[in-house]
């Protein structure tokens, strides 16, 4: 019971990580990222500045960052539901390491991932949006997803007490290869995550506005320093600091990365489909990618519509804990076909 109980507060904390994601890209896309210029708190108060008089307290304050109430109740709200996350998580380290039968290490591990979270988040707003802290911010949201996906398939399975299926032994070539598919399919897209959180916090999103290839001579001026995780000093980097060479060039490496992305699952997805314990992965990972695709393609055709984009990475996010409980599935298929081998060779 006590596991069961567990399980559920997994759960939920999972589905929480999900909105922390998705407020984050709307609080980013509001352009609501410096809604408060101080950290934690908002123009020195727990909550954004309501009355006339802590108004005026916050322009003497902070002169340069007049008020802007809905930017700034997008970004505490943001704060409030990522704080309420960390609690959440906390309570799962507590419980874990106050009963048996339940992992201790990835509780240990989200919870300093959570930790390390909110200093990028500080991050964020006392080094004016600089594009290193607000990619790595994205990553960091994205990994705490995929540690709880992660640690609620480990206490799925063992409340359930789940026994994988055992192979024949013509089965244990396909399983390898699939396995090393998953892991290169979720490391490219790992990448690809990374690209569109660097095309993001560049501002190069909307650069080049034709499909497949971008308007402009891309391949004359594509310049490597644009992806120099140190940039040029300035007093912000909202909007960017990059010249227009620069964020093509960012672009378009993210439509690459697209491309190669889209390869590598499409062979993956081909590869699942012939094991039939795996068939669901392959819809999944294809239908995930299909829509991941189309949100991409409407975000640069449309000029990037706002509910768009979050899907966009949204999505993007889905994708990533497809391919990290396919491989988790992979594992869990493969550990009971290497005790079989075993048993199989010592008798």
């Amino acid at each position: 019971m006590r596991l069961f109980r567990f399980k559920y507060l997994v759960y939920v904390t999972f589905l929480l990580s999900l909105c922390v994601i998705a407020l984050g890209a709307y609080t980013r896309l509001t352009e609501a990222g410096l809604g408060c210029p101080d950290w934690p708190g908002c123009y020195g108060f727990a909550t954004v500045p309501q009355t006339s008089e802590q108004h005026t307290q916050a322009l003497i304050a902070f002169p340069d960052s007049p008020v802007d109430v809905e930017k700034a109740w997008n970004e505490m709200f943001h704060r409030y539901l990522a704080g309420t996350l960390g609690v959440f998580i906390a309570a799962i380290n507590l419980i874990a390491w106050r009963r048996r039968n339940t992992p201790r290490g990835l509780p240990v591990l989200l919870l300093g991932t959570v930790i390390f979270q909110a200093v990028l988040g500080m991050w964020t707003v006392t080094m004016s949006l600089m594009p290193v802290v607000v990619m790595g911010h994205l990553l960091g949201g994205f990994t705490t997803a995929a540690l709880l996906l992660l640690l609620a398939l480990r206490v799925r399975r063992r409340e359930a007490r789940i026994v994988s299926q055992i192979y024949r032994p013509s089965s244990a070539h396909s399983l390898t290869g699939a396995s090393l598919l998953a892991a290169a399919a979720l490391v490219v897209t790992v990448g690809q995550v990374a690209l569109g959180g660097w095309t993001a916090a560049n501002y190069a999103a909307v650069v080049c506005t034709q499909l497949p290839i971008c308007e402009v001579d891309w391949q004359q001026s594509f310049e490597l320093s644009a992806f120099n995780p140190l940039q040029p000093e300035s007093e912000s980097y909202q909007y960017g600091v990059l010249n227009f060479p620069q964020r093509v060039s960012i672009h378009v490496a993210h439509r690459l990365g697209a491309a190669m992305t889209t390869l590598v699952l499409m062979v993956l997805i081909w590869h699942l489909w012939q094991i039939a314990a795996l068939r669901r992965f392959a819809l999944a990972v294809s239908s995930v990618l299909l829509l991941q695709l189309s949100l991409g393609i409407t975000n640069i055709v449309a000029s990037l519509p706002l509910m768009v984009a979050v899907g966009h990475n949204v999505v993007g996010a889905v994708l990533l804990l497809t391919l990290v409980a396919t491989n988790y599935q992979i594992y869990s298929y493969r550990t009971p076909l290497r005790s079989h081998w075993n048993h199989a060779r010592e008798g």
